[in-house]
């Protein structure tokens, strides 16, 4: 399975599960989103296997994203979850940190200020310990996170050595990169690097840092990083339909709450916006948990016209006035009984399920990097879809 076909899936509502395998990570990196440490909190192992137990042949998502903290943490279970997963016809991908390979003995590369020389060649084979190799190689497709922050403590050549060595093991792979923008040097040197390396075979999703999590303390205040800001963060034109396919997948956090959207400030408040949750994995199983994201009104409208049109229409004209930023409006629906009344109305049985899917379908058949020109680093959108990665 390979990046674009993870992405082109992602407006669909129900397609996917991100789920949380812990909250934990070795770590330390400045701008992680989750803000992880070892001390944070991990969903209970026998609940996460119970509730991916309840897949069915009938009724499963196309696949399970297993990310953290760091999933590798917890490597027998990943290798669980994803044979269970695989049983009931779900493909599996994971997010990693590589915590496990080479350390890194030097400042490689500066946010915005470039990575320098190349260290080393790349190893032939980078050694894994074997409870993890297993989990790597049980999943569909296995993604590494890679920036300046990570490079401090991970080593580059070693990440690439490991992306190597699970490409030979026959698993399709990526690189989730994050820079300070479209202008960061950093960014122009790991793509070319990573392209030098592996040829057109590992594509890249690629991000611009976002104050959010440990990156929310320092940020804000750095005015000399440039693209700091988070994409689509400014106001947005009110009389504009502006989908959100974030709201299509149902993410399991840390505590095992079940929420509608992936955006940190909503996996991390508790509670949960009521709009946007979808239940817990102690007491509900997919097929609730899908059938919630699938029917919702308030969901529908917001991944069909999206949250700023639906409170600029309904929710007064204060709300009007003030066009909250695109992620903050949303949170804030539940504060607006007027707009959540008119999401119900307009988007409740046949007819708002139709809309929904016209809405999901026009961004499936935009493509992945059409995609990622809106929620990532437009710039380098293309890397989503390389075609030595086709199969």
């Amino acid at each position: 399975m390979e990046l674009a076909e993870l992405m082109t899936l992602r407006p669909e509502p129900g397609a996917g599960l991100l789920l949380t395998v812990t909250g934990r990570c070795p770590l330390h990196c400045a701008h992680c989103s989750t803000a992880a440490t070892m001390a944070a909190d991990e969903p209970d192992a026998d609940r996460l296997r119970a509730f991916v137990s309840t897949f069915t042949p009938a009724e499963h998502p196309a696949v399970l994203m297993m990310t953290g903290g760091e999933p590798l943490l917890r490597p027998e279970l990943v290798t669980d979850l994803a044979a269970t997963a695989r049983a009931a016809g779900t493909r599996t991908a994971l997010l990693t940190g590589a915590f496990f390979v080479g350390r890194a003995d030097h400042g490689a590369g500066h946010l915005a200020s470039g990575a320098g020389p190349l260290p080393a060649p790349v190893p032939e084979s980078v050694p894994v310990p074997e409870r993890i190799w297993r989990a790597v190689t049980s999943v569909d497709h296995f993604s590494v996170s890679l920036d300046a922050f990570h490079e401090r403590e991970v080593d580059r050549r070693s990440v690439f050595g490991l992306i190597r060595r699970v490409l030979e093991a026959g698993v399709a792979t990526s690189f989730h990169l994050v820079g300070a923008g479209p202008d960061d040097p950093y960014l122009a040197d790991v793509t070319a690097d990573i392209r030098r390396t592996f040829g057109d075979r590992v594509p890249m999703l690629v991000n611009s840092l976002r104050r959010v999590g440990r990156a929310a303390s320092w940020a804000a205040a750095n005015t000399a990083l440039p693209g700091t800001a988070l994409p689509g963060t400014a106001a947005p034109d009110p009389e504009r339909a502006l989908p959100c396919s974030m709201a299509a997948w149902p993410v399991v956090a840390a505590d095992g709450t079940v929420v509608a959207c992936c955006n940190q400030r909503v996996v991390d408040r508790r509670p949960a916006p009521r709009h946007l949750t979808l239940g817990h994995i102690a007491t509900d199983d997919w097929q609730s948990v899908a059938v919630r994201a699938r029917t919702s009104p308030v969901l529908r409208m917001i991944r069909t016209v999206g949250p700023a049109h639906l409170l600029h229409r309904y929710g007064g004209a204060e709300q009007a006035a003030a066009r909250p930023d695109y992620c903050a409006g949303c949170r804030a629906l539940g504060d607006h009984p007027e707009a959540l009344a008119a999401a119900s109305a307009a988007a409740s049985g046949p007819v708002g399920a139709l809309l929904d899917r016209y809405a999901a379908r026009g961004q499936v058949e935009a493509g992945a990097a059409t995609l990622v020109r809106r929620h990532g680093c437009a710039p380098y959108a293309d890397l989503v879809d390389l075609p030595g990665a086709r199969r």
